[in-house]
């Protein structure tokens, strides 16, 4: 039995069901925040990060769970290749105009931060600026290997148990993430032809002991998008916000405050 969230948090309608999201007030006249987690994560997963930033920066928070994660409704069918494109197509613009998120700053960790790339890269939101920690920009196959890992870890340890506490249905957030990734249709995933629509400034940050990928794709957003980019390289490995908190803290508030 699934276990019950420990804090209800409000909910919103999306395309395809309803989410939880967590929203930390802030200041009218600078651009929102909005917070889009990784593969296995939950707005709880974030541990607090979006508030933290919120109380530096004086800008409103939003986290979400996507469908699937959390306690957010279970998705209507499977997951495609293509998941992270319809999220960031469908999800995301319908999120921002139900809650009055007007030009958001868009921060995405691992899978969220490359559907935050494509979120920048689409017109359908008007991105003030964008913030991407160990963002996914290609197929590697270090990455698989990871997953893979990740995959054996699930199978043969208490990692169901303890995703329990943060998912309604650790089964389901598992292996809609894990068998995507691992799919043969997954191999020609690449975002880099997307990226020269990104206008707006970013910042970039990428661990050096990531399992799930190199400097490759940070280096990959700097030559390819078209605004200011700026990276950040720290001696840790997939969560830089959890890992390297205050490198990644004082880097993020900084980058806010150079933005108009």
């Amino acid at each position: 039995m699934a276990a019950e969230p420990r804090v209800a948090l409000p909910r919103v309608d999306v395309p395809g069901g309803t989410v939880e999201y967590l929203d930390v007030p802030g200041a009218m006249d600078r651009s929102p925040l909005l917070f889009l987690h990784e593969g296995l994560g939950s707005v709880g997963l974030w541990r607090g990060f979006p508030a933290k930033v919120a109380a530096a920066t004086g800008r409103r928070a939003v986290a979400y769970s996507r469908l699937g994660h959390g306690w957010s409704d279970p998705p209507p069918t499977g997951r495609g290749p293509r998941f992270m494109h319809e999220e960031a197509a469908a999800v995301v613009p319908e999120l921002c105009t139900a809650l009055g998120l007007r030009r958001p700053i868009v921060v995405g960790h691992s899978d969220g931060a490359s559907i935050a790339l494509l979120v920048a890269a689409a017109p359908d939101v008007d991105v003030a600026g964008l913030v991407v920690l160990a963002p996914h920009v290609f197929v590697e196959p270090v990455g698989l290997r990871g997953i893979e890992a990740a995959r054996q870890t699930f199978v043969e340890s208490d990692l169901h148990r303890r995703m329990s506490r943060h998912h309604r249905d650790p089964e389901v957030t598992f292996w809609s993430w894990n068998e995507v990734w691992l799919s043969e249709q997954f191999r020609d995933w690449d975002l880099r032809p997307d990226l020269g629509r990104i206008r707006c400034p970013v910042l970039g940050v990428q661990g050096t002991a990531d399992p799930y990928g190199t400097l490759a794709h940070v280096e990959a957003i700097r030559d390819g998008a078209q605004g200011r980019v700026r990276l950040l390289v720290l001696d840790c490995a997939h969560s830089p916000h959890l890992e390297a908190p205050e490198a990644t803290h004082d880097a993020l508030v900084e980058f806010l405050g150079e933005l108009p």
